[in-house]
């Protein structure tokens, strides 16, 4: 792809996120044609749809969700600080956030999940190596990580949003979650603290089940 071309397809992601973000999976097109600053033909010739912008968008998550994991690995040799490390550029991406907005209006097709079995091999690494280094809890799965994530960097509602103005506190809550994360106390303590409901760790797989996304197994399968 020319350079030109890839710069006018960044753009147009990169406003698709912000507008869906903002106004959801069915805001106008023409909103993130103007965000992007490009013409409606730049945007239908690159993506002929709503299914296939979204589509592409997803994909485009993973793969720079990968790139941050891998990233981090090769900078950071301690491998909790690599773990961390990750958890604030993949808020940086918000990619918990937009996945979640995203969900309803995905297709899974071969690229996708390609790019879905990428970035998590990349995370899942980074999760191993700091609970073998003993760093981590070993009932944390990749599953609560992701999960964790999300819950933590969703835009806050309404005027409580200018708390966050500036983004520095996702950032703080984030990493006051991580160090929950660390290994203290039991898992029979958590689990009995908080009424036997905390259950055991939460695997990706589950989490893409419970979505129930097309060309994926439903929960029951």
């Amino acid at each position: 792809m020319r350079a030109d071309a890839e710069r006018s397809r960044r753009r147009i992601l990169e406003a698709a996120c912000e507008v869906f973000l903002e106004r959801g999976p069915d805001a106008p097109l023409d909103a993130v044609v103007r965000r992007a600053g490009v013409g409606p033909g730049t945007l239908y010739r690159r993506f002929p749809d709503r299914e296939a912008l979204v589509g592409a968008l997803v994909t485009d998550l993973l793969t720079r969700l990968a790139e941050a994991a891998d990233r981090a690995r090769e900078a950071e040799a301690d491998p909790y600080r690599a773990l961390r490390r990750f958890v604030h550029a993949a808020a940086d991406l918000r990619m918990g956030a937009a996945i979640v907005v995203l969900l309803e209006r995905l297709v899974v097709d071969e690229e996708l999940v390609a790019a879905r079995t990428g970035a998590v091999a990349a995370v899942e690494e980074l999760l191993r190596a700091a609970q073998e280094a003993g760093q981590l809890r070993t009932d944390v799965g990749m599953g609560d990580l992701v999960l964790l994530c999300v819950r933590v960097s969703r835009p806050l509602p309404g005027g409580l949003a200018v708390l966050d103005a500036g983004g520095a506190l996702v950032h703080r809550h984030l990493d006051l979650a991580l160090a929950g994360l660390r290994p203290g106390a039991a898992v029979e303590e958590s689990a009995e603290e908080s009424g036997g409901k905390a259950g055991g760790p939460l695997t990706f797989d589950q989490v893409i089940a419970a979505a129930g996304r097309p060309g994926e197994p439903g929960p029951a399968e």
